[in-house]
């Protein structure tokens, strides 16, 4: 059997990339050292992990801060409209899409984080998106 259970961003400031993700989600991340933290949420982990982990991944050239291109991190959360009303000041300069109802039945709202990787909060809003992620929120 696998399971998910965590994403890790690498990143030049491990502390600027987990303040950003403390305030948005309102976790408090642990700081395991310099160059690692993390984010756990009751699902899943954001890893947050220095350029210098690399070394230990087999060298620099393993990953490249900033430079994501292709994933999307995802949060799920319980009303995406409200978290937008409350956050869209702090967001302005991240912002890629106001919450929009997308075609499989969730509310996203998309922006960026301080690396440039997109990150997705969403709420479900049809009924078929809302039994799909009823033990989720």
């Amino acid at each position: 059997m696998i399971n998910l259970v965590s994403i890790r961003i690498i990143t030049e400031n491990v502390g600027k990339l987990l303040e950003f993700y403390e305030h948005i989600t309102e976790v408090k991340g642990i700081r395991f050292t310099d160059d690692f933290a993390e984010l756990q949420t009751a699902h899943g982990t954001l890893a947050i992990g220095s350029t210098r982990t690399l070394q230990l991944f087999g060298g620099s050239e393993v990953a490249k801060a900033a430079q994501n291109h292709t994933a999307i991190i995802e949060f799920i959360t319980t009303d995406v409209d409200k978290f937008y009303q409350g956050e869209s000041a702090f967001l302005a300069p991240y912002l890629v899409q106001e919450p929009t109802t997308m075609p499989w039945g969730n509310r996203s709202l998309l922006f960026r984080d301080p690396d440039g990787n997109l990150v997705n909060f969403f709420t479900p809003f049809s009924a078929e998106a809302i039994k799909k992620f009823e033990d989720k929120i």
